[in-house]
């Protein structure tokens, strides 16, 4: 029974079932069928979604990119070590970030930045403002003494600077990750550079699939939401409503606006890939009376049950954290109206773990339909 509280949405988890590592090809991943109208459930692999996406479909994905956010730096006054994990550009070389250890990261500190052979690069972080949070607002910039200081932007220096920002629960022995995971934890449709965390239900397509999907006559189309704090930052509050979103950025272009209405007036389904997929369309549908309007914006939309969907028929998704706002928003989905979703995801989360799917940003696939 649904009492309103976070732990209403917790579960047991075995560490063991945290993939580790991605699958050895993107598509041979496994794929949990969930359906919302009865709650019966099929186990396929994800290369089968074909078979559940019918001509006419809109197949919307967040081609949001991944960034190297993860940087280390240390302090030459002090000799103190740190990490940095970049949150959002405020103008070019105004970030703000995650810093461990913040009690330590003062307003005034002047850090300089390691790249990824522990070797001095040269670039200045500075600390010149915090916030309720504790998060850091930082100012990048070259020594002086470095040819075309003028022209530095920190973005264009993070591929030989910064880590792909691996979720905690990922382990990773040494500082340099593999090469395995620059590329796999990053969609193959990526474009717009802006994100913290890999939109991961996008992770299990090919160029492969994605063109025998669009052979079959579904539209696919992309909007851009760059994930933050708002998708995964931990749930504190103790009641549902309570918690408060962070803000994300998001874009919608005038061809993905015109597919989706068009569909929805022809009543085709719209099928989001992700949650940050859903909460771009269902943000707009709230603002513009169940239209999509091209353009861009910010979004700390909280779906979680009960809630009505205006756009999002079906859903691909993966395995979520517990007491996580994702797991919320499937939950919605899974029975939208009413919060009995919570009780169907939580079941369909007991199967798949009695049936050994990988949870989590390397793991297995769900497609509620």
């Amino acid at each position: 029974m649904f009492t309103g509280l976070i732990a209403d949405f917790d579960f047991h988890l075995p560490e063991d079932l945290i993939a580790q590592r991605p699958t050895p090809q993107r598509d041979i991943s496994r794929l949990f069928v969930l359906r919302r109208n009865n709650g019966e459930t099929e186990h396929r692999q994800f290369r089968d979604l074909l078979r559940y996406l019918q001509r006419g479909d809109v197949l919307v994905l967040n081609d949001s990119r991944v960034i190297p956010a993860r940087l280390r730096a240390t302090n030459p006054k002090t000799g103190g070590v740190f990490e940095i994990l970049l949150l959002e550009e405020k103008s070019r070389n105004d970030w703000w970030a995650m810093m461990r250890p913040a009690k330590r990261a003062r307003v005034g500190s002047e850090l300089e930045l390691i790249d990824l052979h522990g070797e001095r690069s040269g670039i200045s972080a500075t600390v010149i403002g915090t916030n309720e949070e504790g998060h850091r607002r930082l100012c990048f910039q070259r020594a002086a003494s470095v040819p075309l200081a003028d022209d530095f932007d920190i973005s264009n220096a993070l591929d030989e600077l910064g880590e792909v920002p691996l979720p905690p629960y990922i382990k990773r022995d040494e500082r340099n990750l593999s090469e395995e995971d620059r590329v796999r934890y990053q969609t193959v449709y990526a474009r717009e550079q802006g994100s913290i965390a890999a939109p991961t239900a996008g992770l299990h397509f090919t160029e492969e699939l994605l063109n025998e999907i669009r052979a079959r006559g579904v539209h696919v189309c992309y909007v851009t939401l760059h994930v933050g704090l708002g998708t995964f930052a931990p749930v504190k509050a103790e009641r549902v409503e309570e918690h408060v979103m962070h803000y994300e950025r998001f874009h919608v272009s005038s061809d993905t606006a015109e597919k989706i209405n068009d569909a929805k007036i022809e009543k085709r389904r719209v099928i989001a890939v992700g949650t940050t997929s859903v909460r771009v369309l269902e943000s707009l549908a709230r603002e513009h009376d169940g239209k999509i309007v091209a353009g861009s914006g910010r979004t700390n939309i909280f779906i979680y049950p009960p809630f009505r969907f205006r756009v999002v028929d079906a859903l691909v998704t993966n395995f979520h954290l517990p007491r996580s706002t994702l797991l919320m928003l499937v939950s919605a989905f899974a029975s939208p109206g009413d919060a009995s979703g919570r009780e169907r995801i939580l079941a369909a989360y007991t199967e798949a773990v009695r049936q050994r799917y990988r949870f989590f940003s390397y793991g297995d696939a769900m497609l509620i339909v």
